[in-house]
C-alpha cells in the first residue's frame, strides 16, 4: 500500500540522517545538535539551582570529589565537557543528569548510597547517560515516532472518530512498545557504562550491587515492568552481575595504577 511505502521511506530517511554509536557499540538515532542540547541542559540546571535548596558545603565537596575522580578517567573529548554536580536538600532518593555534563544528587540518595563507592555508582550512572547522548536519542526517538504516526495518519486517510481511535491505539502502542522500552535500555546501558567507569576510577564496582540492595530494601510500589521507564531492581542487579567479572579486572588495574580515590563522607 502507498501509505506503507511512505512510512518506510520516512523511517529510512530519519535513520540515515543521524546514526551514531553509543559507548557500548549500540546504534543510535540523534537528530539534535549537541550545542543545542547542551544549552538546554545548562538552562535547566540553572533553574534547578534557583528552585531547589542546596545542601551544605561538606556534602558538596563529597559529591564533587567523587565526580572529579570519575571525570578524570573519561576520554579527553568527554572529559572537556562543563561537568558540574550539585547536592540538593530533598528526602527523595534521586539523582539526575542533563546534557552538557550537569548533574544533581539529592540528600535522600546520600542516605541510601552509604559509601563513596556506592555514590560513585550513582554518579557514574548519571555520567553514562550524558556520554551516551541519551537525551538526544530520547528526543530524536520521540520526534521520529510522532512524525511517523503523523505520516501514517495522513497517508492512510484516518479521519473521523474511528480513525482517531485507531491513531490513539497506535500512539499507545508506540509509547509502550518503543519509547518506554527505549528508556529501559538507556537505564541498563547507563548502568553498564557507570560500573566500568567507577572501576576505571578505582571505586569498587561491587558497591553497585550493594547500592541496589539498599534501594530494594526501601520497598515501595512499582508499576509493571512493561509500563515503567526503568528496569526492575532485580533486572538491574542481573545486568551488573553480568558485567562484574570485567569490571573487577578494570578495578584491579586502576588500583595498580595508583587510582585510589579518598572522598571522606560528611
Amino acid at each position: 500500500m502507498r501509505w506503507i511505502r511512505t512510512l518506510a521511506v520516512t523511517a529510512l530517511v530519519l535513520t540515515l540522517a543521524a546514526c551514531e554509536t553509543s559507548p557500548t557499540g549500540r546504534q543510535q538515532l540523534t537528530l539534535m545538535s549537541d550545542a543545542q542540547l547542551n544549552e538546554m541542559g545548562r538552562e535547566a540546571f540553572e533553574k534547578y539551582q534557583q528552585d531547589l535548596p542546596s545542601a551544605g558545603q561538606a556534602q558538596q565537596r563529597y559529591a564533587q570529589c567523587i565526580a572529579d575522580a570519575l571525570v578524570a578517567v573519561l576520554p579527553e573529548r568527554e572529559r572537556n565537557k562543563d561537568w558540574q554536580i550539585r547536592v540538593f536538600e530533598s528526602e527523595q532518593a534521586n539523582a539526575f543528569a542533563l546534557p552538557g555534563g550537569y548533574m544533581g544528587v539529592n540528600t535522600g540518595m546520600l542516605d541510601i548510597a552509604k559509601t563513596q563507592d556506592q555514590l560513585a555508582a550513582v554518579v557514574g550512572h548519571e555520567i553514562g547517560h550524558v556520554i551516551a547522548n541519551h537525551a538526544n536519542e530520547r528526543v530524536s526517538t520521540h520526534t521520529s515516532t510522532q512524525l511517523a504516526l503523523s505520516v501514517l495518519g495522513s497517508a492512510a486517510g484516518m479521519q473521523g472518530q474511528g480513525g482517531q481511535q485507531l491513531m490513539g491505539a497506535l500512539g499507545l502502542g508506540a509509547q509502550y512498545g518503543i519509547l518506554l522500552p527505549f528508556s529501559r535500555r538507556h537505564e541498563s546501558e547507563a548502568d553498564t557504562i557507570g560500573v566500568r567507569l567507577m572501576a576505571d576510577a578505582g571505586f569498587d564496582p561491587r558497591a553497585s550491587l550493594a547500592l541496589w540492595e539498599n534501594m530494594s530494601a526501601q520497598g515501595g510500589a512499582r508499576p509493571p515492568e512493561w509500563m515503567s521507564t526503568h528496569p526492575s531492581h532485580g533486572q538491574r542487579m542481573q545486568g551488573l552481575q553480568a558485567e562484574m567479572g570485567s569490571a573487577m579486572a578494570r578495578y584491579e588495574q586502576a588500583r595498580q595504577a595508583g587510582r585510589t580515590p579518598n572522598c571522606p563522607r560528611p
